[in-house]
């Protein structure tokens, strides 16, 4: 600090000087809640898992991580998406299981899904799959731009199985799920296939 400066603080009344110093650590809180806001809008975001349907990859309540920049779908990202379906308005988290240009043939009596005449090897799923309850869908052409999503826990998820949500726009999309970051216990980066 130069001699003319401290003179100036010396000079400056003990309540300006206070004013000052509040005004600058307000400046560089604003200054920090921006840059969160717009790394949490446009990079990334937290949200809550709500219910059982991505068991045993995820449990209910789990908080994860997103990454939402530069995100490109594709098959065996655990994804969050916004579409509301069947009464449902709070995001929801799924597996994609095929992307646009991509067929699925669910095959309940074998507990199989195939993609592109394909079965999947899938070691993350709960149980062996049984046919839903609800007016459900066995093969699908999915279209380019969108994506076939199902649960983990396929005997207690509504999916794109489901005639009302069906194959999901990829603009739906909020991001994919990295990491779980609470609960401490189920701490660790998401199982993608």
């Amino acid at each position: 600090m130069n001699e003319s400066s401290m003179e100036v603080e010396q000079d400056m009344p003990f309540g300006t000087a206070v004013k000052r110093d509040l005004f600058s650590w307000l400046q560089a809180l604003v200054f920090a809640l921006i840059i969160l806001i717009f790394c949490f809008t446009f990079l990334g975001r937290i949200i809550s898992v709500d219910g059982s349907s991505m068991f045993p990859t995820l449990h209910d309540r789990d908080m994860l991580l997103l990454q939402c920049a530069g995100y490109q779908p594709k098959a065996g990202d655990v994804v969050v998406l916004n579409k509301p379906f069947d009464g449902i308005t709070t995001p929801i988290v799924k597996r994609i299981v095929a992307t646009g240009g991509q067929t699925v043939r669910i095959d309940y009596t074998e507990g199989v899904v195939y993609v592109d005449e394909v079965p999947l090897d899938e070691p993350y799923i709960n149980e062996r799959m049984r046919e839903p309850t609800y007016e459900s869908l066995h093969y699908v052409e999915v279209p380019e731009g969108s994506v076939f999503v199902m649960g983990d826990n396929r005997n207690a998820s509504s999916d794109s199985r489901d005639v009302d949500l069906g194959v999901v726009d990829e603009r739906y999309i909020l991001g994919r799920a990295l990491w779980v970051i609470f609960p401490f216990d189920n701490l660790g980066a998401v199982r993608h296939a």
